[in-house]
């Protein structure tokens, strides 16, 4: 039992154990100091106010009320007043502002440490999963370190300084009865602690999961609305709200619960302490002002009697929410450099592999078996094959998306593990077969790779991208916003901006991996022209499901299964009347068809 109940403390207190939050802590100790020191100082002379009243109180009681005496007491409340003011100014300014920047902080160390993992930690966690750490759990935690910090050092001030003098000017006695319904307090913190902090991490989890669920389909609305499939995700994401909401309820009744709780204790205080306290002045122990002070104590502990629920609450949501971060910033990248990695400026363009096989994490069959192949620069390379028979994975490999086995893959001669990952990725530009683009303007997107690039490189770009002709149509011209991964672009455009934002650095490889699809012939023929012309000299990968794509290629690889079925160039590989050959008969056949519909 006593295991269980210092498990369910270590919870609650993790925020404050974690190395991780311990170093914010010391970043901006000096402004909490700052900060608590004021906060302490407007609460001990609060708890003069009630001492203020009693005397004044007795000196009427005496005879002793005088206009002089009223002006005197006056002019010390007013100043308390001032004081009390000012320093709430103050140390919300130290308190909230660090807990501000604490937040801050906190967001860009999570974003910049998202931006090391590889691939495979994206497969696993979804975007609204990542939200919810990014808005929700940080908030949590800056509650902490704001309003748990703020309360309870109000608490801590204020009580001991109002216990101090209940006790010294007024009654050891009576204060030890007020305080004897802080018992509960204790055993409520210990029984509920570790439950409120379970119920919080599901509450965390679902929001993930709701947010998951929205972006999702919103990133995919145009298909629910192809196939007029509205009502049933409404009725999908009502079943996901739902369960956000039962695990907001049940997180909501031990909250509700903690708060009235705690109230009533406050409560049961003032009953005693009213009962005792009047029954020891009506005996004379104490004076009517002694009394009066007593009471106005009493409500001075009201707050933070009621308040200890609420810091419990803040704090089981903050621990739990930092145990989910923590999940996330221990995460490392499976994909990093090696110890043997030296930079030696931007590889050459040759590309080898060496019997190269590989074989997805938690994968029976291998995706490439025994692939083997050299590319010398300034030679474009043709990849073709059915779906799902191994092209892009092969490209994934040489950019480390994943990780080949080591002495199977060589950039520039080099054995791609000795490449530092930031020198492998600059040599190689890659246009990805969705062709994403960021809700920015063309030009912005254009220059993605390198800000430095002026608007004759971004337009040549476009031009050699045989994009331009449709971006100066547009009114806003090369400053056109594109929305949300270019939603306000066709397909094709979509396509040749991505060319043209790989173009525009100039790589020693260059990829287009499926990159010219939604493109008619005619602007894929002028597109390959282009390259022709501009890549003279550096190396060229295509990948392509079109024979038409790759028919000027110095060497092309037919893929099948996952091994190389057939290799050589256009003439070569049509002789062998093998598979390539047929793919090229059936799409000149599937070409003469549509002409002929056309006609």
């Amino acid at each position: 039992m006593q295991r269980q109940q210092k498990k369910k403390r270590e919870n609650i207190f993790r925020i404050f154990t974690s190395p991780y939050a311990r170093q914010f802590i010391k970043k901006y100790k000096w402004n909490y100091l700052i900060g608590i020191a004021i906060l302490i100082v407007i609460d001990v002379l609060q708890t003069d106010v009630p001492l203020i009243v009693g005397d004044t109180i007795d000196a009427m009681e005496r005879g002793l009320f005088t206009a002089a005496l009223v002006r005197a007491q006056l002019i010390h409340l007013g100043i308390i007043a001032v004081i009390v003011f000012l320093g709430r100014i103050f140390w919300r300014w130290f308190v909230f502002g660090s807990a501000r920047k604490i937040e801050r902080d906190m967001r860009n160390d999570l974003y910049s440490h998202l931006q090391t993992l590889s691939a495979s930690f994206f497969q696993e966690h979804k975007a609204g999963e990542i939200m919810a750490y990014m808005s929700s759990d940080i908030e949590a935690v800056r509650m902490v370190f704001a309003v748990t910090v703020m309360m309870g050092m109000d608490t801590l001030a204020i009580g001991v300084s109002t216990l101090y003098k209940m006790m010294t000017r007024i009654d050891v006695r009576l204060s030890i009865v007020a305080f004897i319904p802080l018992i509960l307090v204790a055993l409520t913190t210990t029984l509920l602690g570790g439950e409120m902090h379970r119920r919080f991490t599901r509450k965390q989890e679902a929001f993930a999961n709701l947010a998951d669920f929205v972006q999702e389909k919103l990133g995919g609305i145009k298909v629910i609305k192809a196939f007029v499939q509205e009502k049933r995700e409404w009725e999908n994401f009502d079943c996901s709200n739902r369960a956000a909401q039962d695990a907001n309820i049940k997180m909501a009744r031990m909250a509700a619960f903690m708060f009235p709780f705690m109230r009533m204790v406050a409560g049961f205080s003032m009953a005693l302490a009213i009962a005792y306290g009047g029954y020891i002045a009506i005996l004379g122990r104490i004076t009517v002002g002694d009394f009066a002070a007593f009471v106005q104590f009493l409500n001075m502990l009201v707050w933070p009697m009621a308040a200890i629920g609420r810091i419990i609450n803040i704090m089981t949501q903050g621990s739990a929410s930092m145990k989910r971060l923590e999940t996330i910033l221990h995460a490392k990248a499976d994909i990093v450099d090696g110890p043997g990695a030296v930079s030696r400026g931007i590889p050459a363009g040759t590309v080898e592999a060496r019997d190269l096989t590989f074989t997805y994490p938690g994968e029976d069959r291998p995706v490439l078996e025994h692939v083997s192949f050299t590319l010398e620069k300034g030679r474009t390379l043709g990849i073709v094959g059915r779906t799902g028979s191994g092209k892009t994975s092969l490209v994934n490999l040489m950019m480390r998306v994943f990780d080949p086995e080591k002495n199977m893959l060589y950039i520039g001669g080099r054995e791609i593990h000795e490449i530092p990952l930031a020198d492998l990725r600059r040599t190689i530009g890659y246009v990805p077969q969705d062709n994403f683009l960021f809700s920015d303007t063309i030009s912005a997107n254009i220059t993605f790779g390198d800000r430095g690039k002026t608007q004759n490189d971004v337009v040549a770009a476009a031009k050699a991208a045989c994009v331009h002709d449709n971006i100066v149509d547009f009114a806003e011209g090369y400053e056109t916003m594109v929305g949300e991964r270019g939603v306000s672009l066709s397909g094709g455009q979509k396509q040749r901006i991505a060319i043209a934002r790989a173009l525009i650095l100039d790589p020693e490889i260059l990829i287009l991996d499926d990159s010219v699809s939604a493109v008619d012939t005619d602007t894929e023929e002028k597109i390959l022209q282009h390259l022709r012309e501009t890549r003279a000299g550096k190396t060229n990968i295509i990948i392509a499901h079109r024979i038409s794509t790759l028919q000027g290629a110095d060497q092309i690889l037919v893929i099948d299964e996952g091994r190389i079925a057939e290799r050589g160039n256009h003439e070569q590989l049509l002789a062998r009347n093998g598979i390539y050959a047929d793919m090229y008969h059936r799409q000149l056949l599937e070409k003469m068809k549509r002409e002929e519909y056309a006609l």
